[in-house]
């Protein structure tokens, strides 16, 4: 009597609860829902990826008679993953992980407009597109905005207004219900939770004044080390561009402290931002490394090794002269070519050294230091070096360098009111015959 009343009782739950008698049942696949219609009115073009930006944007190569340049930057319609390009959110390195993975390993992508023309977004430089994959071994294209959306890697954005609007709002849906990524509730396992902001060197760059004073953490390669700090730089695929600062990790760092700080490594940098008054700069100090607890995430950590500077080939006229507008917190910022390379590794050809000076005084750490008045192209520019010695450990002079053309391999820094390039080596300046 007893066996047959806990029969009674558990089949009641099943019926009562549909998940616990079909707790294996699979997911439903709302992006194998929607078609690709070839003959609809809409826009369509085949494609190739240039470059990875983020979960919901990703700039494709087309052809000259499609977009002017032969590259269209596409924003995914439906779809808002979390950020990577600007401060670091939950879940923003899976959902571009997401987008990475089903395009690379893709035979064929096709971009399809909402209506029947390419359309912009609020930015005014990309295009609301559809993106539509095949893989190997798949007969027919799959919707990547849908896919996104049904695996929890998104909110909806304006989801509902759009020509697959209904199936965009069962894949959210559908997310929410399973508890799938951001609708979870649990940690992103590849996040860090520290005490820190969480965000790019674009980011960085681009509004130091919003984080004067705090705690940020961020990743970059480490291209040079002097005086006590470092220059990182990080290239932003958006932009097109690398982005850098200065660390100042002073006389404290130590063992693997100072090992994770070697050039070439790829590093996450946690310390606070500050204005440095006496170089009109901003930078970045404060850094700890605890050797009990390496993978607390207020520590400095080492990423990846054998990295090397990017040296941006600049001309002359664009580091002196050029103004570039880049979006800011949704408003247009404009900014010189070389404030945004500010701490960045560049090089620069066919400049003659007008003229020169040395730095004389001997209390001075930059004693024996050279800055170079150069012109390119009735251009000035200023160079200006360490305390230079060639092979044979032979200090460099002034006079070895007046009135050459040399190429340079450098960092932009800023010095009495004037950017210009900082060189560190011997091995880093080119003599022309």
């Amino acid at each position: 009597m007893l066996k047959r009343f806990a029969w009674l009782i558990l089949l009641c739950l099943l019926v009562s609860c549909p998940a616990l008698a079909d707790e294996a049942a699979d997911p439903v696949d709302f992006a194998g829902r929607v078609t690709l219609n070839l003959h609809s009115e809409t826009v369509k073009q085949e494609v190739t990826v240039k470059t990875y930006v983020d979960g919901d944007t990703t700039h494709f190569l087309v052809s000259e008679s499609v977009m002017e340049g032969g590259v269209l930057k596409a924003r995914y319609l439906a779809v808002n993953t979390p950020e990577t390009t600007g401060k670091i959110e939950e879940y923003g390195k899976k959902a571009a992980q997401f987008t990475r993975e089903k395009l690379s390993n893709a035979t064929s992508i096709i971009i399809e407009s909402d209506t029947g023309a390419w359309n912009k977004d609020s930015t005014g430089d990309r295009y609301l597109v559809w993106i539509w994959y095949k893989q190997e071994g798949m007969e027919e294209y799959r919707n990547l905005n849908i896919e996104i959306l049904q695996n929890g890697l998104a909110n909806p954005n304006a989801a509902k207004q759009n020509r697959y609007g209904d199936t965009c709002m069962a894949a959210v849906t559908y997310a929410r219900e399973q508890k799938l990524n951001i609708f979870s509730g649990q940690r992103d396992p590849d996040f860090y939770y520290g005490d820190a902001v969480e965000l790019t060197l674009r980011e960085l760059r681009c509004n130091p004044e919003t984080y004067e004073g705090i705690k940020v953490a961020f990743n970059g390669v480490i291209t040079m080390n002097s005086n006590n700090s470092v220059f990182l730089e990080a290239y932003d695929a958006e932009t097109d561009r690398y982005y850098g600062i200065s660390v100042y990790y002073g006389h404290n760092m130590s063992g693997t402290g100072l090992e994770i700080l070697s050039v070439g490594n790829e590093a996450r940098i946690v310390g606070t931002v500050q204005y440095y008054e006496a170089g009109g700069t901003w930078q970045v100090s404060g850094l700890t490394y605890r050797g009990m607890k390496p993978k607390d995430p207020s520590n400095i950590q080492k990423i990846s090794e054998g990295h090397l500077p990017a040296y941006v080939l600049t001309d002359p006229d664009s580091f002196a002269n050029m103004e570039i507008i880049q979006e800011v917190n949704g408003e247009d910022k404009a900014f010189s070519y070389a404030e945004l390379a500010m701490a960045t590794s560049i090089e620069m050809k066919n400049l003659t050294v007008t003229d020169a000076y040395t730095t004389t005084d001997e209390d001075s750490s930059s004693h024996g230091a050279i800055t170079l008045s150069c012109m390119a192209d009735g251009i000035p520019v200023k160079v200006r070096t360490g305390v230079l010695y060639d092979e044979n450990r032979a200090l460099i002079t002034q006079d070895l360098l007046l009135n050459k053309t040399i190429d340079v391999k450098g960092i932009v820094d800023y010095y009495e009111g004037e950017y210009q390039i900082k060189v560190f080596s011997w091995n880093a300046i080119t003599i022309h015959p």
